[in-house]
């Protein structure tokens, strides 16, 4: 369930503002989606130019990217430290994201949380002032029903992602089934986020709360970096 919005030009000031604040030296955390993908080239430049970097991606799709751009790349357990993550958002209120749009969460969440910064990079379509977005739940396959069950009774309403352009429905990186639930309006994310987590079968949901450190926002006319 991707997410659409916000120009191409956007986009790119956005990746490549986040990308200016990665330092010789670093291992950063490569997250997915259009907009991380205008840092990954940013980054890729960089290291044409000379700079000394690892990058840790968080799906097949920002690893394919950054070996194409000649990114030198890590896994997670081959490093002591991830300095900073560059990640983009289906939705942002503050300091708190919803991810998911292309399946990728629970991988993002583990880079993301064991980065010591991250910075998130987005359109201005993507600004909220409370999270509404329906939230991506990666589920066990046996446990697709039930825990669709549990959704329903916490409020919300759940549909399996299907495929584009082929029969069946969307399966992650991790061999998983992914329910878009929607809860409407989610005042309390922390609130939500415990609930979701304590699903059985659930693998990992596309709430981010208080995770990010700086949101880079690109519009026509520049970056607005807000900081937490």
């Amino acid at each position: 369930m991707k997410t659409t919005g916000g120009s191409d030009e956007e986009k790119r000031a956005a990746g490549e503002s986040a990308a200016e604040a990665v330092e010789d030296g670093m291992v950063v955390g490569l997250g997915t989606g259009s907009t991380a993908a205008h840092a990954i080239r940013a980054l890729g430049r960089k290291v044409d130019s000379g700079l000394d970097i690892r990058g840790v991606p968080t799906s097949f799709q920002s690893r394919e990217l950054a070996k194409k751009v000649s990114v030198p790349l890590a896994d997670l357990d081959q490093v002591q430290q991830v300095h900073l993550a560059i990640d983009g958002a289906d939705q942002f209120s503050g300091p708190h994201l919803v991810k998911g749009g292309g399946g990728a969460h629970a991988r993002e969440k583990i880079v993301d949380a064991a980065a010591d910064r991250l910075l998130v990079v987005a359109d201005p379509s993507k600004a909220a002032a409370q999270l509404d977005h329906s939230v991506p739940v990666e589920v066990l396959p046996d446990a697709r029903t039930t825990a669709a069950g549990r959704i329903r009774a916490l409020g919300g309403s759940s549909s399996l992602r299907s495929a584009e352009r082929k029969d069946g429905p969307v399966v992650t990186d991790n061999g998983n089934l992914l329910l878009d639930c929607d809860f409407g309006t989610i005042p309390n994310p922390a609130e939500l986020a415990a609930e979701l987590a304590e699903i059985p079968g659930a693998v990992e949901h596309g709430l981010f709360v208080g995770m990010a450190d700086e949101i880079h926002v690109g519009r026509e006319d520049g970056v607005n970096v807000k900081t937490f």
